[in-house]
């Protein structure tokens, strides 16, 4: 009986082959390890942009409800400097301060947005009772701030 054995110039072929299937899974593995980090903040990035969204629709839902002649009072941080950065007075209402609250209380701007302090939060009350309401927050991880607008006509 004979054997056949293999040339001298195909040994290891199969080590090699092994070694080039290793890296391309491994490739394929890190590659959904990153969209799946990029997925999770896209996801977290989306929640943050719902919870804006309630939030603004509350505080104009708030003003809705109020009398037209206490419009005024909502104002806060009207004056713009820049990318979520504001000037001018806070609002004294009691509805404004309880809606920006702090980072302990759900519900709230504070609360529900990271990095979300009342100094980056914008209500300005225009013409023909137009308001503009801009919520700004930052993530940790983030070189620049998020921001939300809503505007709505009030009509009293």
């Amino acid at each position: 009986m004979k054997t056949h054995s293999r040339p001298v110039s195909q040994r290891g072929s199969m080590l090699l082959e092994a070694l080039i299937a290793i890296l391309l899974f491994s490739m394929g593995i890190l590659g959904l390890m990153g969209l799946q980090a990029i997925a999770l903040k896209n996801t977290a990035d989306a929640k943050y942009r719902t919870e804006a969204a309630f939030l603004a629709n509350q505080i104009i839902g708030q003003m809705w409800a109020d009398n037209p002649a206490n419009l005024a009072s909502y104002a806060h941080n009207p004056t713009t400097a820049g990318n979520c950065t504001f000037g001018g007075a806070a609002s004294a209402n009691a509805s404004v301060t309880a809606w920006l609250g702090n980072a302990s209380t759900l519900g709230t701007v504070a609360g529900n947005l990271p990095g979300a302090t009342s100094i980056r939060q914008q209500i300005t009350v225009g013409a023909g009772n137009l308001v503009t309401v801009t919520i700004c927050w930052q993530g940790p991880q983030e070189a620049a701030p998020h921001n939300y607008v809503a505007v709505a006509q009030i009509n009293g």
